[in-house]
């Protein structure tokens, strides 16, 4: 009997530990940046960061002409930050909204300059985080994965 009352409580922990994945600020996780390296030259392919996102009531995306949400990107290495209109996401506005949202990072994409120049690798890490239509900021990640840029 004692067993089984431990068995029982040991299992309501977990289920009251249970995080919920539908909140109002919007909810990202990181799961790739591809490709993961890139350079200056023209003709290089531009490196994009994929995440997932969860939002409770799915105010969030891209609305032509009114209020829309972002997607926050910075360069860890430089400084240099930006903001991006999310792409097509035909899911929102559905409340428990989940996605998957791949952006383009060429707008913070830049070397450190060094001191007399010359070719070099810079290793890149960015922080992302997105805000919905009503300014709910979700939590920030950074990138797990780095991006090496070959810089002239």
């Amino acid at each position: 009997m004692k067993s089984f009352i431990i068995f029982i409580a040991i299992g309501l922990f977990f289920v009251s530990c249970k995080k919920d994945n539908f909140t109002t600020a919007p909810q990202i996780t990181f799961k790739n940046v591809n490709p993961n390296a890139t350079s200056t030259d023209i003709g290089s392919v531009i490196p994009d960061i994929t995440f997932d996102i969860t939002d409770k009531e799915g105010d969030i995306g891209f609305k032509p002409g009114s209020d829309t949400a972002f997607v926050y990107l910075k360069n860890k290495l430089t400084g240099k930050s930006d903001s991006l209109y999310f792409p097509d996401l035909q899911a929102a506005g559905k409340s428990n909204f989940k996605a998957e949202v791949t952006v383009n990072i060429a707008t913070v994409l830049e070397c450190k300059s060094l001191p007399g120049g010359g070719l070099h690798t810079d290793t890149l890490y960015f922080d992302v985080y997105v805000k919905d239509f009503a300014g709910n900021k979700s939590n920030v990640f950074t990138t797990g994965d780095p991006i090496y840029f070959n810089c002239r």
